[in-house]
Protein backbone atom coordinates (compact mmCIF):
# COMPACT_ATOMS: atom_id res chain seq x y z
CA UNK A 1 0.00 0.00 0.00
CA UNK A 2 2.81 2.51 0.71
CA UNK A 3 4.59 1.80 -2.41
CA UNK A 4 1.93 3.00 -4.94
CA UNK A 5 2.03 6.20 -3.37
CA UNK A 6 5.82 6.61 -3.45
CA UNK A 7 5.33 4.86 -7.00
CA UNK A 8 2.97 7.37 -8.28
CA UNK A 9 4.97 10.22 -6.86
CA UNK A 10 8.01 8.92 -8.66
CA UNK A 11 6.01 8.58 -11.83
CA UNK A 12 4.87 12.36 -11.88
CA UNK A 13 8.43 13.43 -10.99
CA UNK A 14 9.59 11.70 -14.22
CA UNK A 15 6.84 13.12 -16.42
CA UNK A 16 7.53 16.82 -15.15
CA UNK A 17 11.21 16.35 -15.78
CA UNK A 18 10.70 15.17 -18.99
CA UNK A 19 7.70 17.35 -20.38
CA UNK A 20 9.64 20.49 -19.20
CA UNK A 21 12.91 18.76 -21.53
CA UNK A 22 10.48 19.03 -24.12
CA UNK A 23 9.70 22.56 -23.76
CA UNK A 24 13.51 23.49 -23.14
CA UNK A 25 14.11 21.82 -27.16
CA UNK A 26 10.78 23.39 -28.97
CA UNK A 27 12.32 27.07 -27.12
CA UNK A 28 15.94 26.89 -28.42
CA UNK A 29 14.33 25.65 -31.46
CA UNK A 30 12.14 28.44 -32.01
CA UNK A 31 14.51 30.75 -30.80
CA UNK A 32 17.48 29.84 -33.05
CA UNK A 33 14.89 30.09 -35.93
CA UNK A 34 13.52 33.48 -34.58
CA UNK A 35 16.82 35.01 -35.14
CA UNK A 36 16.57 33.75 -39.14
CA UNK A 37 13.37 35.44 -39.43
CA UNK A 38 14.65 38.33 -40.77
CA UNK A 39 16.10 36.39 -43.55
CA UNK A 40 13.37 33.73 -44.31
CA UNK A 41 10.19 36.03 -44.14
CA UNK A 42 9.70 39.91 -45.04
CA UNK A 43 8.93 41.53 -41.08
CA UNK A 44 6.67 44.49 -42.06
CA UNK A 45 6.29 47.32 -38.98
CA UNK A 46 1.92 45.95 -38.50
CA UNK A 47 3.21 41.90 -38.75
CA UNK A 48 5.65 42.77 -36.02
CA UNK A 49 3.40 44.82 -34.14
CA UNK A 50 0.47 42.28 -34.18
CA UNK A 51 2.96 39.71 -32.92
CA UNK A 52 3.91 41.57 -30.12
CA UNK A 53 0.10 42.42 -29.07
CA UNK A 54 -0.65 38.90 -29.26
CA UNK A 55 2.34 38.11 -27.11
CA UNK A 56 1.73 41.03 -25.05
CA UNK A 57 -1.97 39.82 -24.28
CA UNK A 58 -0.97 36.34 -23.54
CA UNK A 59 2.12 37.09 -21.06
CA UNK A 60 -0.18 39.15 -19.43
CA UNK A 61 -2.84 37.15 -18.46
CA UNK A 62 0.01 34.21 -17.37
CA UNK A 63 1.24 36.52 -14.88
CA UNK A 64 -2.40 37.15 -13.18
CA UNK A 65 -3.97 34.05 -14.15
CA UNK A 66 -1.34 31.65 -13.79
CA UNK A 67 2.05 32.49 -11.92
CA UNK A 68 0.41 34.84 -9.54
CA UNK A 69 -2.52 31.73 -8.26
CA UNK A 70 0.15 29.51 -8.15
CA UNK A 71 2.48 30.90 -6.43
CA UNK A 72 -0.02 31.82 -3.88
CA UNK A 73 -0.57 28.43 -4.19
CA UNK A 74 2.76 27.14 -3.27
CA UNK A 75 4.06 29.33 -0.73
CA UNK A 76 0.68 29.59 0.93
CA UNK A 77 1.33 33.22 1.60
CA UNK A 78 0.15 36.20 -0.50
CA UNK A 79 2.58 38.65 0.96
CA UNK A 80 5.92 36.39 -0.77
CA UNK A 81 4.87 36.64 -4.07
CA UNK A 82 3.81 40.17 -3.86
CA UNK A 83 6.68 41.48 -3.04
CA UNK A 84 8.36 39.13 -5.37
CA UNK A 85 6.26 40.06 -7.89
CA UNK A 86 7.25 43.75 -7.28
CA UNK A 87 10.90 43.09 -7.22
CA UNK A 88 10.48 41.16 -10.43
CA UNK A 89 8.69 44.22 -12.24
CA UNK A 90 11.35 46.65 -11.14
CA UNK A 91 14.24 44.88 -11.85
CA UNK A 92 13.30 43.67 -15.36
CA UNK A 93 12.12 47.74 -15.78
CA UNK A 94 15.75 48.61 -14.89
CA UNK A 95 17.05 45.68 -17.42
CA UNK A 96 15.19 47.62 -20.20
CA UNK A 97 16.49 50.71 -19.27
CA UNK A 98 19.66 49.84 -18.74
CA UNK A 99 20.31 47.51 -22.07
CA UNK A 100 17.42 48.54 -24.24
CA UNK A 101 16.14 45.02 -24.81
CA UNK A 102 13.20 45.70 -26.29
CA UNK A 103 13.85 46.41 -29.99
CA UNK A 104 11.33 44.00 -31.61
CA UNK A 105 11.22 45.92 -35.16
CA UNK A 106 12.24 44.92 -38.88
CA UNK A 107 15.11 46.12 -39.99
CA UNK A 108 13.94 49.17 -42.11
CA UNK A 109 15.63 52.59 -41.75
CA UNK A 110 14.18 55.00 -39.26
CA UNK A 111 13.98 57.40 -41.16
CA UNK A 112 11.65 55.47 -43.83
CA UNK A 113 9.72 54.18 -40.43
CA UNK A 114 8.75 57.59 -39.40
CA UNK A 115 7.57 58.57 -43.00
CA UNK A 116 5.56 55.50 -43.53
CA UNK A 117 3.72 56.59 -40.15
CA UNK A 118 2.88 59.97 -41.02
CA UNK A 119 0.15 58.98 -43.22
CA UNK A 120 -1.45 57.57 -39.89
CA UNK A 121 -1.74 60.94 -38.39
CA UNK A 122 1.90 60.78 -36.26
CA UNK A 123 3.51 64.21 -35.58
CA UNK A 124 7.23 65.22 -35.85
CA UNK A 125 7.41 64.33 -32.24
CA UNK A 126 6.95 60.88 -32.84
CA UNK A 127 9.06 60.13 -35.40
CA UNK A 128 12.15 62.04 -33.40
CA UNK A 129 10.97 59.68 -30.41
CA UNK A 130 10.88 56.73 -32.71
CA UNK A 131 13.78 57.27 -34.55
CA UNK A 132 15.43 57.43 -30.98
CA UNK A 133 14.32 54.21 -30.02
CA UNK A 134 15.27 52.56 -33.09
CA UNK A 135 17.99 54.25 -33.29
CA UNK A 136 20.31 51.49 -31.40
CA UNK A 137 19.23 48.67 -33.69
CA UNK A 138 19.49 50.78 -36.88
CA UNK A 139 22.53 53.23 -36.65
CA UNK A 140 26.38 53.17 -37.64
CA UNK A 141 28.28 52.02 -34.61
CA UNK A 142 30.42 49.62 -32.75
CA UNK A 143 30.81 46.50 -34.19
CA UNK A 144 30.42 45.00 -30.53
CA UNK A 145 27.68 46.99 -29.90
CA UNK A 146 25.66 44.24 -29.72
CA UNK A 147 26.66 42.89 -26.80
CA UNK A 148 24.73 45.28 -24.45
CA UNK A 149 21.83 44.06 -25.69
CA UNK A 150 23.17 40.19 -25.84
CA UNK A 151 23.75 40.61 -22.32
CA UNK A 152 20.30 42.16 -21.24
CA UNK A 153 18.36 39.96 -23.24
CA UNK A 154 20.31 37.06 -21.96
CA UNK A 155 19.46 37.87 -18.79
CA UNK A 156 16.13 38.65 -19.10
CA UNK A 157 15.94 34.81 -20.98
CA UNK A 158 17.26 33.50 -17.62
CA UNK A 159 14.19 34.88 -15.73
CA UNK A 160 12.26 33.27 -18.34
CA UNK A 161 13.71 29.87 -18.14
CA UNK A 162 13.22 30.71 -13.89
CA UNK A 163 9.80 31.19 -14.60
CA UNK A 164 9.35 27.50 -16.59
CA UNK A 165 11.50 25.54 -14.08
CA UNK A 166 9.04 27.40 -11.26
CA UNK A 167 5.84 27.14 -13.42
CA UNK A 168 6.22 22.74 -14.24
CA UNK A 169 7.22 22.44 -10.53
CA UNK A 170 4.00 24.27 -9.14
CA UNK A 171 1.97 22.93 -11.31
CA UNK A 172 3.34 19.54 -10.96
CA UNK A 173 3.27 19.21 -7.48
CA UNK A 174 -0.15 20.72 -7.62
CA UNK A 175 -1.63 18.13 -10.16
CA UNK A 176 -1.98 21.39 -12.62
CA UNK A 177 -3.08 18.67 -15.29
CA UNK A 178 -1.52 16.71 -18.16
CA UNK A 179 1.08 19.79 -19.16
CA UNK A 180 1.98 21.78 -16.12
CA UNK A 181 3.26 24.84 -16.67
CA UNK A 182 1.61 24.77 -20.42
CA UNK A 183 1.11 28.82 -20.42
CA UNK A 184 4.18 29.79 -19.36
CA UNK A 185 5.72 27.49 -21.78
CA UNK A 186 3.58 29.27 -24.54
CA UNK A 187 4.24 32.57 -23.52
CA UNK A 188 7.80 32.01 -23.37
CA UNK A 189 7.81 30.34 -26.87
CA UNK A 190 6.46 33.23 -28.69
CA UNK A 191 8.26 35.65 -27.17
CA UNK A 192 11.73 33.97 -27.48
CA UNK A 193 11.59 34.96 -31.73
CA UNK A 194 11.10 38.42 -30.89
CA UNK A 195 14.07 38.70 -28.74
CA UNK A 196 16.69 36.53 -31.12
CA UNK A 197 15.71 38.24 -33.93
CA UNK A 198 16.66 41.81 -32.13
CA UNK A 199 20.32 40.31 -31.17
CA UNK A 200 20.69 39.00 -35.15
CA UNK A 201 19.67 42.45 -36.85
CA UNK A 202 21.70 44.19 -34.89
CA UNK A 203 24.63 42.02 -35.16
CA UNK A 204 23.79 41.88 -39.01
CA UNK A 205 23.90 45.60 -39.25
CA UNK A 206 27.29 46.11 -37.77
CA UNK A 207 28.87 43.66 -40.07
CA UNK A 208 28.79 40.27 -38.70
CA UNK A 209 29.11 37.22 -40.86
CA UNK A 210 25.89 34.65 -41.19
CA UNK A 211 28.03 31.47 -38.75
CA UNK A 212 29.03 34.48 -36.14
CA UNK A 213 25.38 35.42 -35.65
CA UNK A 214 24.35 31.47 -36.10
CA UNK A 215 26.48 30.83 -33.25
CA UNK A 216 25.68 34.06 -30.67
CA UNK A 217 22.06 32.91 -31.52
CA UNK A 218 22.40 29.31 -30.25
CA UNK A 219 23.86 30.23 -27.53
CA UNK A 220 20.93 32.83 -27.11
CA UNK A 221 18.73 30.07 -27.67
CA UNK A 222 20.29 27.39 -25.22
CA UNK A 223 19.83 30.37 -22.34
CA UNK A 224 16.53 29.97 -21.33
CA UNK A 225 16.81 25.69 -20.57
CA UNK A 226 19.70 26.25 -18.67
CA UNK A 227 17.66 28.64 -16.21
CA UNK A 228 14.51 26.03 -16.57
CA UNK A 229 16.66 23.40 -15.65
CA UNK A 230 18.65 24.69 -13.05
CA UNK A 231 15.95 26.54 -10.92
CA UNK A 232 14.26 23.32 -11.61
CA UNK A 233 16.63 20.98 -9.88
CA UNK A 234 18.32 23.12 -7.67
CA UNK A 235 14.16 24.13 -5.77
CA UNK A 236 14.07 20.18 -5.67
CA UNK A 237 16.87 19.49 -3.69
CA UNK A 238 15.60 22.46 -1.17
CA UNK A 239 13.63 19.99 0.83
CA UNK A 240 11.31 21.77 3.08
CA UNK A 241 11.91 24.84 1.85
CA UNK A 242 11.37 24.51 -2.06
CA UNK A 243 7.25 25.75 -1.66
CA UNK A 244 8.82 28.80 -0.47
CA UNK A 245 11.55 29.57 -2.99
CA UNK A 246 9.19 28.02 -6.09
CA UNK A 247 6.18 30.44 -4.97
CA UNK A 248 9.02 33.55 -4.39
CA UNK A 249 10.28 32.81 -7.81
CA UNK A 250 6.56 32.94 -9.64
CA UNK A 251 6.08 35.86 -7.91
CA UNK A 252 8.96 37.30 -9.57
CA UNK A 253 8.48 35.94 -13.01
CA UNK A 254 4.78 37.73 -12.86
CA UNK A 255 6.32 40.72 -12.17
CA UNK A 256 9.04 40.18 -14.66
CA UNK A 257 5.76 39.12 -17.30
CA UNK A 258 3.52 42.30 -16.60
CA UNK A 259 6.40 44.71 -17.29
CA UNK A 260 7.54 42.65 -20.59
CA UNK A 261 4.18 42.86 -21.82
CA UNK A 262 3.55 46.66 -20.42
CA UNK A 263 6.07 47.75 -22.07
CA UNK A 264 5.05 45.74 -25.72
CA UNK A 265 2.17 47.29 -25.24
CA UNK A 266 2.00 50.74 -23.63
CA UNK A 267 3.92 52.27 -27.18
CA UNK A 268 0.71 51.62 -29.17
CA UNK A 269 -1.33 53.60 -27.35
CA UNK A 270 1.07 56.55 -27.26
CA UNK A 271 2.63 56.33 -30.60
CA UNK A 272 0.60 54.20 -33.12
CA UNK A 273 -3.50 55.44 -34.15
CA UNK A 274 -3.41 52.93 -37.15
CA UNK A 275 -4.53 49.08 -37.21
CA UNK A 276 -6.04 49.78 -33.89
CA UNK A 277 -8.51 47.34 -34.29
CA UNK A 278 -6.34 44.29 -35.87
CA UNK A 279 -3.74 45.52 -32.73
CA UNK A 280 -6.14 45.39 -30.29
CA UNK A 281 -8.04 41.73 -31.55
CA UNK A 282 -4.19 40.53 -31.43
CA UNK A 283 -4.40 41.39 -27.84
CA UNK A 284 -7.66 40.20 -26.63
CA UNK A 285 -6.68 37.04 -28.33
CA UNK A 286 -3.50 36.26 -26.64
CA UNK A 287 -5.46 36.73 -22.89
CA UNK A 288 -8.16 34.70 -24.29
CA UNK A 289 -5.51 32.17 -24.66
CA UNK A 290 -3.88 32.08 -20.99
CA UNK A 291 -7.59 32.10 -20.34
CA UNK A 292 -8.76 29.13 -21.91
CA UNK A 293 -5.47 27.17 -20.91
CA UNK A 294 -7.09 28.36 -17.42
CA UNK A 295 -10.34 26.21 -17.74
CA UNK A 296 -8.95 23.23 -18.59
CA UNK A 297 -6.61 23.25 -15.50
CA UNK A 298 -8.29 20.73 -12.66
CA UNK A 299 -10.90 22.87 -10.05
CA UNK A 300 -7.92 22.22 -7.07
CA UNK A 301 -4.96 23.34 -8.95
CA UNK A 302 -4.73 26.67 -7.35
CA UNK A 303 -5.43 25.72 -4.04
CA UNK A 304 -3.33 26.59 -1.45
CA UNK A 305 -1.07 23.36 0.27
CA UNK A 306 -3.25 22.99 3.36
CA UNK A 307 -6.61 23.51 1.14
CA UNK A 308 -5.26 20.94 -1.27
CA UNK A 309 -4.82 18.37 1.88
CA UNK A 310 -7.79 18.90 3.32
CA UNK A 311 -9.69 18.62 -0.20
CA UNK A 312 -7.92 14.87 -0.90
CA UNK A 313 -9.21 13.85 3.06
CA UNK A 314 -12.51 14.62 2.06
CA UNK A 315 -12.64 13.15 -1.23
CA UNK A 316 -10.47 10.12 0.46
CA UNK A 317 -13.83 9.87 3.04
CA UNK A 318 -16.14 10.09 0.53
CA UNK A 319 -14.68 7.42 -1.62
CA UNK A 320 -14.45 5.53 1.67
CA UNK A 321 -17.98 5.85 2.50
CA UNK A 322 -19.02 5.04 -1.01
CA UNK A 323 -17.24 1.54 -0.96
CA UNK A 324 -19.67 1.01 2.19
Amino acid sequence: MDASPRASAFRDSSMATSLLAVYCVLITLVSVLGGQFPLLVRLTHLRVQLMMSFVGGLMLAVALLHLLPHAAATSGSLDTPAIAAVVGLLFTFFLIRVFHVHQHEPGQDPQEHGATCEHAGHDHVHTEVHTEVHSEVHSEGHPWSWVGLAVGLGLHTLIDGVALGASVSAEAAHDGGWLPGLATFLAILLHKPLDAMAITMLMTSRGWTGSSTTLINILFGLMCPLGALVFYFGAASLGSLQPVIVGAALGFAAGAFLCISLADLLPEIQFHSHDTAKLSAALVAGALLAFAIRLIEPEHAHDAPGHAHERHEQEAEYDHSAQE
